[in-house]
């Protein structure tokens, strides 16, 4: 069985990802500060785990994590890593005003923990093995008033990515989670401290995400059908992070769909024969396995239309006029955009194009999320959007379109690999 070991494990995005991980039959170690890590493994074993065992640590004690590694010598190799733990600072006091005692310890856990666990376990690492590291949305915008909280999540996105670069043979990604209704928020809503039209305000969906929806994304990018996105990070987070309109987002009053609603996918062609075969064969050769084949309460689409050559900008925004004019809400759609120049494009005409059609992608996502309607695209090297590989992309397709993602719009992960340089 593969194996698995969760930072913050005791409570909120982590133990919701520790159960999940426990329903697929993983191995589950699992790491909290708190004394309240002991009883999750009897829950984890109750939902399907081979196995599971707790470690009440704290990671910014350098003896701590040297006894946990000569632990985990005698435990099973590691197929993912999940640095989850974190600390916010609730202060509201000024960083000038600060003394160092104050931050250091949020810097310690939020950026420097999950550097000294990755050494401490890089050798129980299997040699394909998933790193996922938890991050945030305050890693893209600055949060005032919450100490180092967004600087340090900045830290790690980058680490991140110089992690996979580092070691190309691990799969190395970034979660960023949005507004998640963990125990503190709804507290916080409960105590009238909260109001919840206040909290969805910048995010496009209009609700906070459920800690399960977290742990879905987690539990996808520490599979092995995740490495393709090694070195991205993953907003998951409603909107909020592209959203830049000055009116207030509505508040939703959908319920989200079960993680584990059938998807009913289906294909969007363009004009390129040998792609558009190539994504049917392998919709096709799945079909008595685990696509549902009649129609379904989640419909995803995926379009090649902008595979085909021409204007880009027109070719994403006429697959999404398509696509909005056949669903009138709760459906997905997925755009597969060129990453690189076609032979007859100048390169920086291309990526002028593709940062415009990224936008757009954008801000379909925040006027069609009232609709519960979303849009994500995927940025392939021409190997990708043919042929064999097409298959392999599959699980990335089923999950971005599917129930397990509902709470990911506007999302434009380039996964080709591309380093295209732009000149005239």
């Amino acid at each position: 069985m593969p194996a698995v070991l969760i930072t913050g494990a005791a409570s909120g995005i982590g133990r919701a990802a520790a159960l999940q991980f426990a329903q697929q039959g993983w191995d589950c170690l699992l790491v909290d500060i708190s004394p309240a890590i002991a009883e999750l493994p009897q829950h984890c074993l109750a939902q399907g785990a081979a196995s599971a065992q707790a470690f009440a640590l704290d990671l910014t004690d350098a003896q701590a994590l040297a006894l946990l590694g000569r632990q985990l010598a005698q435990l099973p190799a590691l197929d993912a890593l999940v640095n989850n733990a974190g600390i916010s600072d609730s202060s509201g006091r000024p960083l000038a005003e600060q003394a160092p005692v104050q931050w250091q310890r949020l810097l310690r856990l939020n950026l420097q923990a999950p550097q000294a666990l990755f050494e401490t376990c890089l050798p129980r690492l299997k040699p394909d093995a998933r790193i996922v590291n938890v991050s945030s949305g305050a890693g893209h915008k600055a949060i005032p008033w919450r100490g180092l909280y967004s600087p340090s999540k900045a830290g790690l996105i980058a680490w991140s990515q110089s992690l996979a670069q580092r070691y190309p043979q691990l799969g190395v990604s970034t979660l960023c989670p949005g507004f998640v209704r963990t125990e503190l928020v709804q507290g916080l809503m409960d105590a009238g401290r909260l109001a919840l039209a206040d909290a969805v305000a910048k995010i496009p969906l209009g609700r906070l995400a459920e800690p399960e929806e977290m742990a879905a994304a987690l539990v996808f990018l520490a599979q092995p059908q995740a490495r393709v996105l090694s070195g991205q990070v993953l907003s998951v987070d409603g909107g909020s992070g592209i959203y830049g309109g000055s009116s207030r987002c509505a508040l939703s009053t959908a319920v989200p769909a079960p993680l584990q609603t059938p998807l009913y996918l289906q294909l969007q062609a363009g004009s390129d024969a040998g792609c558009d075969g190539a994504w049917l064969q392998a919709l096709q050769a799945e079909d008595g396995a685990q696509a549902a084949t009649t129609p379904a309460p989640c419909q995803g689409l995926i379009s090649t239309q902008a595979l085909a050559g021409g204007d880009l900008v027109e070719a994403v925004l006429s697959a999404g006029q398509q696509f909005a004019a056949a669903h009138a809400r709760d459906a997905s759609l997925l755009l597969l955009l060129p990453a690189s120049a076609p032979d007859d494009v100048p390169a920086w005409q291309h990526q002028t194009a593709l940062a415009a059609a990224r936008m757009l992608v954008a801000t379909l996502a925040c006027e069609w999320a009232t609709q519960g309607l979303r849009i994500n695209a995927l940025l392939l090297s021409p190997e990708q959007a043919t042929g064999a590989a097409v298959a392999q992309l599959l699980p990335l397709v089923r999950f971005l379109t599917g129930a397990r993602a509902q709470f990911v719009t506007g999302q434009s992960l380039d996964i080709s690999g591309s380093k295209e340089v732009q000149h005239v």
